[in-house]
């Protein structure tokens, strides 16, 4: 049975092309909402890794394992989720991944030890892998004029989420002394969500196909397998490695390095989210400049940034400027316009596979970014950490983007 997503497109173009209503922006909302929650989820794990670990007894790798391990859920979830689309409606496969993140999470705070924890914490990632792979697939056919800035906005509210994740986590564990309590919280917070999007947002919302630039979308791929494609893979992976290195175990370095309490890290890692709100801007950059300037721009800032966090001065305000600049250029930017690009380099018919490349690729490498930074800083120290794991990398992100076919990508024509 074919689903009512791939219906759409055979509706006139009268009623595909009939601007975005009030309502529509409204449910949305809702969905960017849910999304904010998803990312709360994804910083609680890292905010009270130091107190698992002493709880436990992990090793310092281990503890990254287990900080990033949801990628791999993420990556595993990807590609299927994308073909989950063509057969399923967005708002049904939506709802089953924020039931899987929201019930893994609360699993997490009842476990026994490493082998259950770890299969908790990866059943986490699937469900933000469906999640996410659902709104950006929703985003990009409303907006198929203006796919990065689309994405911006979906990132934007993931720093709504990193802002009062840490912040909300942080006191939790400050006040009740628990470690848990953040965890039961946010998964309790998970299934209300699933209630609201249920109760006001409709297929209309969720289901819906815009029309896109035709003459742009016939320099994209037809195809998934393209240079363009390969090429963006490779970059997903690198920044996968870079993104999650830091969000990993940049707290555990906070706390164990540099002695910060619970509270003061959750205080640093909440600006970050602060720069994450430059996403609508970053994709913005996306949609107006040439992507090899875009992407290789922001490579750089990475891996400056990289090193500069995990080698430059300690105090709680540099710390904090630094977390915020890697917000805006990582987050706001980089992140935002890898997941943009990916669609941009195939066509239209093809952004659900693409979007679920981009998940599969970036979050699979993410899913062991914290173990091999956690090991580095174990044997080498921090700053060989960081400047092995995120300024080497970026450096070849910058030679990967020289090699890109901008004319073989679906980017809309510029105005004379």
């Amino acid at each position: 049975m074919h689903s009512t997503t791939s219906a759409l497109p055979l509706a006139g173009d009268a009623r595909r092309q009939a601007p975005i209503s009030g309502l529509e922006i409204a449910m949305f909302l809702v969905l960017l909402a849910s999304y904010a929650l998803n990312a709360m989820d994804r910083q609680i794990f890292p905010l009270i890794a130091a107190d698992v670990r002493r709880e436990f007894g992990f090793g310092l790798a281990d503890t990254g394992l287990l900080s990033t391990i949801f990628t791999l859920g993420m990556a595993v979830a990807g590609v299927p989720t994308g073909y989950l689309l063509a057969r399923l409606s967005r708002k049904t496969v939506l709802q089953i991944g924020i039931a899987i993140f929201s019930l893994g999470t609360l699993l997490t705070a009842y476990s026994h030890g490493f082998a259950d924890m770890i299969a908790y914490r990866a059943a986490t990632g699937i469900g933000e892998a469906m999640q996410l792979t659902v709104v950006i697939a929703i985003a990009a056919s409303h907006f198929a004029r203006y796919r990065a800035t689309a994405v911006g906005a979906i990132n934007f509210s993931f720093g709504i989420g990193a802002i009062v994740g840490p912040l909300l986590g942080g006191h939790l564990i400050g006040t009740e002394r628990d470690w848990r309590l953040p965890l039961v919280v946010f998964g309790v917070a998970g299934f209300a969500a699933m209630a609201l999007i249920a109760l006001t947002v409709g297929r209309r919302m969720t289901e819906n196909v815009a029309a896109a630039d035709t003459r742009a979308d016939q320099r994209g791929a037809e195809r998934m397998w393209n240079r363009n494609t390969v090429l963006r893979t490779a970059m997903s992976v690198i920044g996968g490695l870079c993104i999650y290195g830091y969000l990993g175990m940049y707290p555990t370095f906070l706390r164990e390095h540099l002695h910060y309490t619970p509270a003061d890290t959750g205080r640093v890692m909440s600006i970050f989210g602060f720069g994450v709100f430059a996403s609508i801007f970053g994709g913005w950059l996306g949609d107006r400049f040439h992507p090899k300037l875009v992407l290789s721009l922001s490579f750089v800032g990475t891996g400056l940034l990289g090193f500069l966090l995990f080698s430059g001065p300690t105090g709680i305000w540099v710390q904090s400027a630094l977390s915020f600049a890697w917000g805006l250029v990582v987050s706001g930017v980089l992140y935002v316009n890898l997941a943009g690009y990916h669609i941009k380099a195939v066509r239209a018919s093809l952004t659900n596979r693409a979007t679920g490349v981009f998940v599969t690729t970036l979050y699979g490498a993410g899913a062991f970014a914290g173990y091999i930074i956690g090991a580095i800083a174990a044997r080498l120290g921090w700053g060989s950490a960081g400047l092995l794991q995120i300024t080497l990398l970026a450096a070849v992100g910058v030679a990967l983007t020289a090699l890109l076919r901008t004319d073989r990508m679906s980017l809309p024509a510029r105005k004379p």
